[in-house]
């Protein structure tokens, strides 16, 4: 049995590894998790030789990682962006996963009718690979918007994160269905499956949205006198929402992205530290799942089935959800067509599909370890072809928004709960109309000048401190809605 420092040490060196060529690879414009999955095959048993074939313990980590990139995901979602693409967002994360699944499921089992390929699916087993990776991943589309700050018309990021937060339960459960189906289990019949999806998504979005506002409410009223302790407590919360929509025959995923929703749109003590805590904690997850899910496949096993997975995942990429991109938002025409194109390019796959491929290995599917190995393969080839070339389509289209970065001056920021907002005001000559000390400026009532800049000297403010033109004054004002 391995020792406690010598698997602290192989973690450590795969962790340190993933980063640093995570940094290479941004550079070169490779997405950085596909850069964690390739590190962790380069040290896995078809590389540097490390074994690593838990399947249970990979599905346990998924599952850790996925609740917190989803919930952190809907923390940093706005109430006010998403409410004008709801309907596409939610059409998308499913019918579009619906289409996504018969489109791409259909093809793999024709392709699968050809001697000449090795690989020959049932049609029931077609489906069930093809709603593997019928939704785009959360952590890859998160990732990548935001590693890249990717800013875009017609309100096409918030449709995107919508559409990836909320769209992996309908894969789970179009997954978990087929494989009753498959093997046996459950009633199987159609009815069954649509009731089942109506509970899972009906408990998940209640239990969600219930358990966001006990948790805001909770942590606004808890008083804990270490501040560091509130993400902590957060981050319990989190697994408390997942495990108990679970028990109630909810969906978790749903739940958490849902809870993230409403706690992230009201107001919250320590915001900030909260936000700081699990930008770093998705960071890590993310970090360790991709290289995990390298180091559990074995790269020479992909060799069989790449002439298969090609095929299929260029289908995949160029028609499949292309297409059920084009049908779901058929009936959003103010969608425009370089719009709907670019929301079909961006149909990431990442840890979500070869989460959902080891189901079949749990449940003793015949022919589980080829489709896992399919998934990955397809994966792969997403994160570059796809992942790689996100700015690129955005600019092509015409689709890309330039934003400035707001620097601020002073590195100083106010706590949300306090009621108060904060301003970094420069000093005109219209300003000093009047006089050029600060009690002569004309500041409104609620305005209060904290902190005065000049070049890089700083000034405690003084009703008879001189100001000049050009000076940054560092203003706190009560918010409007108090």
């Amino acid at each position: 049995m391995i020792s406690t420092d010598l698997l602290l040490l192989v973690g450590a060196v795969l962790m340190l590894a993933g980063i640093l060529a995570g940094k290479v690879g941004t550079r070169l414009g490779v997405p950085a998790l596909l850069v964690f999955l390739i590190t962790g095959m380069i040290f896995g048993s078809s590389g540097l030789g490390l074994e690593y074939s838990d399947t249970s313990k990979t599905q346990f980590l998924g599952t850790v990682a996925l609740a917190v990139i989803l919930f952190f995901g809907g923390f940093e979602t706005r109430i006010g962006d998403i409410r004008p693409v709801l309907g596409p967002g939610i059409m998308l994360s499913t019918v579009g996963v619906l289409l996504t699944t018969f489109f791409f499921g259909g093809f793999l089992y024709w392709l699968g009718t050809f001697n000449f390929f090795t690989i020959h699916l049932s049609f029931p087993i077609a489906l069930l690979l093809a709603a593997t990776m019928s939704s785009t991943d959360s952590a890859s589309v998160f990732g990548l918007l935001r590693a890249r700050n990717m800013h875009l018309k017609e309100g096409l990021r918030p449709i995107l994160e919508l559409e990836s937060g909320s769209n992996d339960p309908m894969a789970y459960m179009l997954t978990i269905a087929l494989i009753q189906y498959v093997t046996g289990e459950g009633e199987g019949s159609w009815a069954s499956i649509v009731s089942t999806f109506a509970l899972q998504f009906s408990v998940g979005a209640g239990l969600g949205y219930l358990l966001g506002r006990v948790t805001t409410l909770f942590l606004n009223k808890i008083n804990i006198d270490n501040a560091a302790l509130y993400p902590i407590t957060l981050l319990c919360a989190i697994f408390l929402t997942y495990s108990l929509t679970a028990l109630f025959q909810g969906n978790g995923y749903l739940a958490v992205y849902i809870m993230g929703v409403v706690v992230g749109n009201n107001r919250l003590v320590h915001k900030k530290s909260i936000e700081t805590f699990f930008d770093g904690m998705t960071w890590l997850l993310q970090i360790a799942l991709f290289i995990v899910l390298g180091l559990f496949v074995d790269a020479k096993d992909l060799i069989p089935v790449a002439p298969f997975a090609l095929l299929s995942g260029l289908f995949m990429i160029f028609f499949a959800r292309p297409l059920a991109v084009h049908l779901s938002l058929s009936v959003f025409p103010r969608i425009s067509l370089k719009g709907r194109s670019f929301l079909a390019w961006v149909g990431l796959r990442g840890a979500v599909p070869i989460i959902f491929a080891t189901f079949p290995m749990m449940n003793n599917i015949e022919g589980a370890n080829t489709l896992f190995n399919i998934v990955f393969f397809i994966t792969l080839l997403s994160l570059l072809i796809q992942g790689s070339t996100l700015p690129i389509v955005a600019k092509w289209l015409g689709l890309d928004e330039e934003v400035k970065k707001k620097v601020s001056l002073f590195g100083v920021e106010i706590p949300q709960h306090t009621g108060t907002s904060m301003e970094e005001r420069k000093v005109t000559p219209a300003m000093l109309d009047e006089g050029n000390r600060l009690m002569d400026l004309n500041l409104k009532e609620e305005e209060l000048v904290i902190l005065v800049r000049r070049g890089e000297n700083y000034f405690v403010p003084k009703g008879k401190l001189e100001i000049h033109s050009g000076d940054i004054l560092l203003i706190v004002s009560e918010s409007s809605s108090n």
